[in-house]
């Protein structure tokens, strides 16, 4: 696949290392207004770097967007003319409708909106996608992609915003679960590199016992609490503590806020 990832900031260098770990592209264009920052990548031999959008679409097939919003309008403009029935447009862009896409571009394009996460450059993404009527027909091209750097679920456009807050804002708040974990772990007698490597490996495979099992949380929860035991006495503590309210609240601030920058 020709793939041209338009934007490599954080997100993009993530699906970057993704797709090129996994050698899921024949050719790859990355681009970026200071090239000097990414050109490390060239050390790849297939991946071109350039900050001329133009070069890039017209030399690739799949077009990956992960510019910041308010980028995003002038970059379709700037390309629009260079885009043929063969391109397949897939945008990560927070907030951006498909519709408001094909405003610029036309309907008559293959257009899939995407929300990985970060873990993307790992292998292990959570990404969610969706597409207009026409991008349904390459919506397993999207799926096969993505697959190759974790999981996808294809899911209504309406949920995007959802799914950005879960997804992608969802790193940073099983992050601060694991540093608190490691904060706990330190507290009781474990040095901070020992405390890290406990909290993350739980974590790993709590989340493992779920994909694995297809059990709900509570079956799990259940084979490790014992009547008048620890870990129902810790969990319980947690929860007057608000542990699962302060975390659902959460959710819904983030999901306030990333409403509040669509109407932007």
């Amino acid at each position: 696949m020709k793939i041209a990832i338009i934007g490599a900031g954080n997100l993009g260098l993530s699906i970057a290392k993704g797709i090129l770990h996994s050698n899921g592209a024949t050719t790859m264009y990355l681009t970026k207004r200071n090239t000097s920052q990414i050109k490390e990548f060239e050390k790849y031999g297939n991946v071109i770097v350039t900050s001329d959008n133009r070069q890039a679409v017209e030399k690739s097939d799949i077009l990956i967007f992960a510019v910041q919003p308010g980028h995003f309008a002038k970059i379709l403009t700037e390309v629009k003319d260079l885009l043929t029935e063969n391109h397949v447009l897939i945008s990560t862009i927070t907030g951006f409708g498909i519709s408001k896409i094909e405003e610029i571009v036309g309907a008559d394009h293959y257009i899939i909106r995407s929300m990985p996460n970060t873990a993307i450059s790992v292998g292990n993404s959570m990404t969610c996608i969706c597409s207009n009527e026409l991008g349904a027909k390459r919506i397993d091209l999207a799926k096969a992609i993505f697959n190759r750097m974790g999981h996808t679920l294809e899911i209504p456009e309406d949920l995007m915003q959802a799914a950005t807050v879960i997804c992608a804002s969802g790193i940073a708040f099983w992050m601060r679960l694991i540093r608190a974990t490691t904060q706990g772990a330190i507290q009781l007698g474990f040095d901070a590199k020992e405390a890290q490597e406990l909290a993350m490996h739980t974590c790993n495979g709590a989340a493992s016992l779920l994909i694995d099992s297809g059990s709900h949380p509570e079956e799990e929860i259940d084979r490790v609490t014992t009547p008048k035991g620890c870990t129902i006495e810790g969990l319980n503590e947690m929860e007057h503590q608000g542990l699962s309210s302060s975390l659902i609240r959460g959710i819904v601030s983030s999901f306030e806020k990333i409403n509040q920058i669509k109407k932007q």
